[in-house]
């Protein structure tokens, strides 16, 4: 039975949706005014694990993840760079989903945008006013009447007292409580505005998820995620917003991943620490980057460093040494691995244990090829890719991924016709027992950083590690 960590309650709850087989999930997704950064390329790999899985076992899922595309950050950027916002967003839009389709993530079944929910943000403030949470303030604003929300600080565990007299009172004249948060802002001269009933002007971010995944998915879901940096206060806002102007519950179950560290500090654009998604792929595979974010439990922090990735490439070159040469057959329908892998991902979707059952059943499989062919074999490969579906990783044709670098492919000069030839006159020099000529191949394409891997069947070639 499938256990999941909840961030409302702090303990492990058997997963029960709403509506079996349905299951509605929403994730905050990305603020597009600049490229992802490694750590939302962990958010978007977990709860896309998390979507696959729900899937393997038969759930019908609705997997929903926003995109806010007007916010505060985009319109600064956009007046920096000296372009319509809408360029700057539809620009930001096509390389993330270019960034995450390259790491294997699959597209949510809805992608909501903020812009194109506004007449529902509007109707959600329209109903917080009328039942008393949200006032208009004297600049025209819309705010939160935080103290009307019994109950606020539950996900995130904080006091509201605590919160009041840490607050700054100072920072807006115009709030009645400093932890008040803006529903509406009013546009200023030249910023971007669409009417509304307290004038021209903008949604505040919390309300946009607010609105957008009550609209997908209805007042009470299943799911809801993101990264931990969002539990307080975006979540915590989200709860009050939605609570209030439905007067239901809003989510079951509450999932938060950890964080990205590099030098033991939180990655993030702010810290100025950051590598993009895109920068990262420029050095390493894809699969690679993919296989490294699963290999900690998403709840806890992942360490960044090239050593971490490299022993993510050594892990992915054990499983397609062991898949090369095996034919591909229709895995078991039940099998002591798939037990012991579901046990694993039951388990708050436990993905390092998880791995380490596929590469326990690398080691099968090379000990099956190793005593010559076998149905067996075949039969353990079928499970490995299975299994790596569910993750994501090990459905690349093993020979292709050889014939990559061991970080991205090396500039060897050398075409893969020119490295085919060479390992043919190789093979002619070898029939003819001249074995200088053949040690003199083998060290030209070693110089050139290409391995060769003599078998029964022929030699192999791939790029050095």
């Amino acid at each position: 039975m499938l256990r999941i960590h909840n961030s409302l309650t702090g303990t492990k709850e058997e997963f029960r949706p709403l509506h079996p087989p349905q299951v509605g999930m929403y994730v905050c997704g990305m603020t597009v005014y600049d490229y992802a950064h490694i750590g939302h390329a962990r958010m978007t790999v977990v709860f896309d694990v998390v979507a696959r899985y729900l899937r393997s076992l038969g759930y019908q899922l609705t997997y929903v993840r926003n995109i806010t595309d007007i916010d505060d950050k985009i319109i600064n950027r956009a007046a920096e760079n000296g372009e319509p916002i809408e360029a700057l967003t539809a620009r930001f839009i096509r390389a993330n989903d270019e960034d995450f389709a390259a790491l294997g993530i699959a597209r949510p079944d809805r992608e909501p945008r903020a812009t194109e929910h506004l007449p529902g943000i509007i109707r959600m403030i329209g109903q917080l006013i009328d039942k008393g949470y949200a006032y208009i303030a004297d600049d025209g604003d819309v705010l939160y009447a935080v103290r009307k929300f019994e109950g606020y600080g539950r996900l995130s565990g904080k006091q509201i007292d605590d919160l009041r007299a840490g607050a700054r009172v100072e920072v807006d004249a115009g709030k009645r409580d400093p932890l008040d948060f803006v529903l509406w802002k009013t546009a200023k001269p030249g910023e971007p505005a669409w009417d509304s009933p307290w004038g021209p002007g903008r949604p505040g971010w919390h309300i946009e998820c607010s609105a957008m995944s009550t609209a997908m998915l209805g007042n009470h879901f299943d799911i809801h995620g993101g990264g931990l940096d969002l539990k307080f206060p975006h979540h915590e806002n989200e709860i009050a917003q939605s609570c209030a102007a439905t007067g239901e519950p809003f989510v079951q179950l509450w999932m938060h991943n950890g964080f990205v560290r590099v030098d033991d500090e939180k990655m993030s654009k702010s810290l100025g620490n950051f590598f993009t998604v895109r920068e990262v792929l420029k050095v390493h595979d894809p699969e690679v980057v993919r296989y490294f974010l699963i290999t900690s439990q998403y709840r806890g922090p992942i360490n960044y460093s090239n050593d971490n990735l490299l022993q993510a490439r050594a892990a992915l070159d054990r499983l397609y040494t062991a898949l090369r040469g095996v034919p591909v057959v229709r895995a078991p329908q039940e099998s002591d691995a798939l037990q012991r892998f579901r046990e694993a991902m039951d388990d708050d979707f436990n993905t390092p244990e998880a791995l380490a059952v596929i590469q326990s059943l690398a080691r099968d499989l090379n000990a099956a090829k190793s005593r010559g062919p076998a149905a067996d074999a075949a039969q353990l490969a079928a499970i490995i890719r299975q299994l790596g579906a569910v993750l994501g990783i090990a459905q690349n044709d093993p020979e292709a991924w050889f014939k990559k670098s061991g970080t991205m492919r090396k500039e060897t000069g050398l075409s893969d016709a020119q490295i085919d030839a060479l390992i043919e006159a190789r093979r002619a020099a070898r029939v003819a027992k001249n074995w200088k000529e053949s040690d003199r191949i083998r060290d030209e394409l070693a110089a050139a950083g290409v391995v060769l891997e003599d078998g029964p069947t022929g030699t192999e070639w791939r790029y050095r590690t």
